[in-house]
Formats: C-alpha cells, sequence, structure tokens
C-alpha cells in the first residue's frame, strides 16, 4: 500500500500490552524477526531517532536509539532502501532534531 515512509521517532520498541503470541515483543519484531524473515519489499524508508530519544529499561528491548539502530542493520542486510539519521543532542521528535 505505501511505497515512501518518513518516520520521526519511530517506536519501534516493546511497548505493546498485553503480550500477543505472534509479536510478543511488540514492535521491537520488526528489527528482530519480521523484516528478516520476510522479502524485501518495494518501499523506501527514512528513520530519524535523537541520541538523546526515549528509554525504556524495563524489558530488555530498551531504547529508541538502539531499536533505530538495529532496524538500519537488518535494512542493510536485506539490501532494503532505506535511510537512517540519528540527530546529535536531541530528544524525542525537538527542536534540534526539526533544525537539523
Amino acid at each position: 500500500m505505501y511505497h515512501r515512509v518518513l518516520t520521526y521517532s519511530g517506536t519501534y520498541v516493546n511497548q505493546q500490552w498485553p503480550a500477543t503470541p505472534d509479536t510478543p515483543h511488540g514492535a521491537w519484531e520488526f528489527h528482530e524477526h519480521l523484516i528478516p524473515s520476510s522479502p524485501v519489499q518495494p518501499i523506501r524508508l527514512w528513520l530519524e531517532v535523537g541520541d538523546r530519544d526515549n528509554f525504556n529499561a524495563r524489558d530488555g528491548m530498551p531504547d529508541w536509539v538502539l531499536a533505530h539502530e538495529h532496524l538500519a542493520k537488518v535494512l542493510a542486510a536485506t539490501r532494503s532502501h532505506y535511510q537512517f539519521v540519528c540527530a546529535r543532542n536531541a530528544g524525542h521528535t525537538d527542536r534540534p532534531v526539526k533544525a537539523q
């Protein structure tokens, strides 16, 4: 359905409640299982995260920055079309992100 996707501080972490058997780790599943086990899709992705973005220490799938880094590695490994930007000294879609 979509061919171009732009995300600012995408929530690729586990915020699902309650957990479901199909995706027990919520959106962490994108880079953990879903993308690596699927054929490459005709889509272009632009991902941005601030290096001081949100952190969730409760479940081992901790923070937005790490989730974006994992997602970028998986997209590179699957030869997907993407661009990953990590904004310096920036939080969750705040002014420094937009300025950069």
